[in-house]
């Protein structure tokens, strides 16, 4: 539910703007805010879920994204379902740390492989269905105000899910609770925000008006990195531990590949959505459609890959980059050739390879970074991962979007060329991911079978 509140939001915004009397403007924030909201708690959820209980953290999480998920259904203005859209990523981010927290936790070895494969297809799945299930959300529901049940839908799942969850989670013991670290959360904060909000307002001009906010984060996650060390060092409890950066093997490299690779990932869905539904005339559904055989191949192999990664470490995201990058190299040259009618047919089997290989990227990664992390610091160095990854989906999506609009305005509305271009630009990120990939392959080798430091902890 709350990946796929990324993307399901963004099809039903024309419904929004007639059942809200407003203007494109004024409905940004219903995906910027929830996006900004989302990656600005990741670390500090983490964080106090390893000190005062995952499960309480996801449970207590859970149930307000259920609230704000239902107040953003019932909103009667466009100020409310801002705010609730804010509170509910929020609340989305909360959650989302303790995922990967608990999968550490209560698995080993190839048991945590295979769970991180069933998360990882969760994830390529939620991403890339989101406008088929918003747009088969909106043909059942109607126009006006189908955009409501965008949010309600949320609400008996998230119910069923609440309940499960109090039943099956184990009332593991928490963590040392020490002290919160206050300036910690607002260094990392403010600098996050900094990072994020010119790129989730990139559309509105957020690029060039803020341009600024960027040196600005810089500095502030800087300070944030030596206030963490001095903090460990005085043996106090840091709210990120940086060391993991340096003493844990594969952490960085693997956040490093994760931000890369959600650039071309996150912000292709976008590109397609104005391809297909502006240029072509399709409906949201006819859009959705067109690109499930990405999703389809993503959740197939991600479940395979959970069982192949502790045998084949980073051979497997070697490979799966490449198959990512063949797909969308392949994707954008036939996009530019293929006649209107039969883009999607012509694409289906390129998509298909991409997300193939996707899903052998997103959950292997996660476990190949998160092995050796001991548990106790689990949920921070989760939370981490996925602000690496929420980041990269931002930069992803202003600069393929912008690349998009630049190209049509270039060439007279050509949007083959525009379509094309933007999805060899995401493939380019892509080889830069693979990159540092093959670096940590040859640096570090195939890992020890069945090593696993955080098993230890």
């Amino acid at each position: 539910m709350s990946l796929l509140d990324v993307s399901i939001v963004s099809v039903a915004l024309p419904s929004m703007q007639r059942g809200l009397g407003t203007s494109p403007a004024g409905v940004q924030w219903v995906v910027s805010g929830y996006a900004l909201a989302f990656g600005l708690v990741l670390v500090t959820a983490g964080r106090l879920g390893d000190a005062y209980g995952r499960r309480r953290v996801f449970l207590l999480a859970l149930a307000a994204f259920i609230a704000f998920s239902a107040l953003a259904g019932l909103a009667p203005t466009t100020e409310v379902l801002v705010v609730a859209r804010l509170l509910q990523g929020a609340a989305a981010g909360a959650l989302a740390p303790q995922n990967s927290a608990l999968i550490q936790q209560l698995f080993r070895d190839a048991e945590r492989a295979r769970a991180f494969g069933f998360f990882g297809a969760v994830v390529g799945i939620s991403t890339a269905v989101g406008p088929v299930a918003g747009g088969a959300i909106l043909a059942v529901a109607g126009e006006d105000d189908g955009w409501r049940w965008v949010f309600y839908v949320n609400v008996p799942i998230g119910l069923v899910a609440l309940v499960l969850a109090a039943r099956l989670l184990p009332r593991a013991s928490v963590g040392e609770r020490g002290r919160l670290d206050l300036l910690g959360v607002l260094l990392l904060g403010a600098g996050v925000l900094a990072v994020l909000l010119p790129l989730v307002l990139a559309e509105s001009g957020g690029l060039t008006a803020l341009w600024w906010l960027f040196p600005v984060g810089a500095a502030l996650l800087a300070a944030f990195v030596v206030w963490e060390r001095r903090t460990a060092a005085r043996g106090g409890d840091p709210l990120l531990d940086v060391t993991l950066l340096t003493a844990v093997p594969g952490y960085a490299s693997g956040l490093l590949l994760g931000t890369c690779y959600f650039v071309g990932f996150s912000g292709i869905w976008l590109v397609f959505a104005l391809f297909f539904q502006t240029g072509l005339g399709y409906t949201p559904l006819e859009s959705g459609l067109a690109v499930t055989p990405f999703a389809v191949g993503s959740a197939a192999s991600a479940l395979v890959g959970g069982r192949l990664v502790s045998r084949w470490g980073r051979k497997l995201t070697v490979l799966g980059l490449a198959l990512v990058v063949a797909g969308l190299v392949a994707t954008g040259l036939l996009l530019r050739l293929a006649p209107p009618h039969l883009a999607g047919w012509w694409a289906a089997c390129a998509l298909l390879v991409g997300g193939v290989g996707g899903g052998w990227v997103i959950s292997p990664n996660t476990t190949l970074t998160l092995r050796n992390v001991p548990v106790r610091m689990a949920g921070a160095a989760g939370g981490a991962l996925q602000t690496g990854q929420r980041i990269g989906a931002a930069i992803g999506s202003a600069a393929l979007a912008g690349l998009f609009y630049l190209v049509l305005a270039d060439t007279g509305q050509d949007y083959g060329a525009a379509v094309s271009l933007a999805i060899w630009t995401a493939a380019g990120a892509v080889v830069v991911a693979l990159g540092v990939a093959v670096w940590e392959l040859h640096a570090v080798g195939r890992p020890e079978e069945g090593r696993d430091f955080a098993a230890a902890d």
